[in-house]
């Protein structure tokens, strides 16, 4: 479930721009150096607003414009792709960074942030007696 959401190149640069580059605006999103196509972009905005990962909030009426929020969904991103930019600057040499200051600016917004504990993994299915473990002779 979460890769059919995230799992796209657009969808996390759209993320990006939103978290790191405050971009609010689908013409400032679609201006992105990338070159998210137009109909890419309004088919991945609309699923984060299905998913509740960012709400549209009109600023012009006539003709009717939206600006593009993150909710606290949205931004519970922010370690996720914070780690991504650690990995690419480890491992891929080349990787880009967000303009000076804002991942410190994330920094402070996480630690201000309540943090809370994990959910459990649900244990893994006991099999019935006699499979799954090999019975000595």
């Amino acid at each position: 479930m979460t890769l059919d959401l995230l799992g796209d190149k657009w969808t996390l640069l759209v993320v990006r721009d939103l978290l790191f580059l405050g971009k609010r605006k689908f013409g400032e999103l679609a201006a992105s150096p990338e070159g998210i196509p137009t109909n890419i972009l309004t088919d991945r905005l609309r699923r984060l607003e299905e998913c509740g990962v960012l709400v549209k909030v009109p600023y012009l009426s006539r003709p009717q414009r939206y600006e593009y929020h993150l909710t606290e969904r949205g931004m519970d991103l922010l370690p996720v792709l914070r780690a991504i930019i650690q990995w690419g600057h480890r491992h891929l040499p080349g990787t880009g960074s967000p303009p000076p200051g804002v991942l410190e600016r994330v920094a402070e917004l996480l630690s201000r942030q309540a943090p809370s504990p994990p959910a459990p993994l649900p244990a893994p299915p006991t099999p019935p007696p006699g499979e799954g473990r090999q019975e000595e002779a």
